[in-house]
């Protein structure tokens, strides 16, 4: 049985359908990129599935039960966390006080969620900054951080929304070789939407496509980076290595 499964999921915005009759599966322990030109329904589809928004039509399993429409809350009790583009931590509150309030609303008493936090924040490479507030971070410190929340509340399947977006080349290697990490040896399914297509070629399994709303095509990195209609409609050309 697949961890995730989303069958059929649609959302209409003022007659503007941005995401349209959109399936698909993923295996637990695997990775799957979603990729698409800004405008394409990715966001959308992610608040579908994590519960920031009820599709209209279709619906989400986790472990085969039904999630469809259920809150975020209940969503990540079912054993799914996101993590957002805009991050929006509490900015008063010290980096480790931010991962122990995530703790906590999974459930955890203080002292456990602070406990839990301090390895979350080491885990992220965020030591350094534990101590410190929110909204004195750099922009690699804050993406880290979006991923210690999420990571807090111990998800089975981890949805990425651009955790890569706004770093430099030399800050994302460290955030990758953590996301393989996290499947690798903490058994974390991971979804992610992308833009950088050196990442999505390292770190995915599968790749879905969308355009408008709608699947275009799914398949492996090299088949789905080959296929003329994702180049015509995304790419542009051949990424570097996708025939290798």
């Amino acid at each position: 049985m697949s961890l995730l499964q989303v069958d059929n999921v649609s959302k209409t915005f003022r007659g503007l359908k941005a995401v349209d009759d959109v399936s698909f599966t993923v295996e637990e322990g695997s990775i799957l990129g979603i990729i698409g030109p800004n405008g394409a329904g990715k966001t959308t589809l992610f608040n579908c599935i994590a519960g920031a928004i009820a599709p209209d039509t279709g619906t989400v399993r986790l472990s085969g039960t039904d999630v469809t429409g259920a809150a975020p809350h209940k969503v990540s009790k079912a054993g799914m966390a996101r993590t957002f583009q805009l991050m929006k931590p509490f900015g008063s509150m010290s980096v480790l006080e931010n991962v122990a309030v995530a703790a906590m609303a999974h459930g955890t008493s203080r002292r456990a969620a602070t406990d839990a936090a301090a390895d979350v924040v080491e885990r992220v490479g965020l030591s350094r900054w534990r101590d410190a507030r929110a909204d004195g971070l750099p922009t690699a410190g804050l993406k880290r951080l979006e991923l210690a929340r999420a990571l807090a509340s111990r998800p089975r399947v981890l949805l990425l929304d651009e955790v890569l977006a706004g770093l430099l080349p030399a800050e994302r290697l460290p955030v990758m070789d953590l996301l393989e990490t996290l499947r690798s040896q903490d058994g974390v399914t991971l979804v992610f939407v992308e833009h950088i297509m050196a990442a999505v070629m390292r770190l995915s399994d599968s790749v879905l496509v969308l355009e408008q709303g709608r699947v275009l095509t799914a398949g492996s990195p090299a088949e789905v980076t080959r296929d003329p209609r994702v180049i015509e409609a995304y790419l542009g050309e051949e990424p570097a290595g996708a025939g290798s």
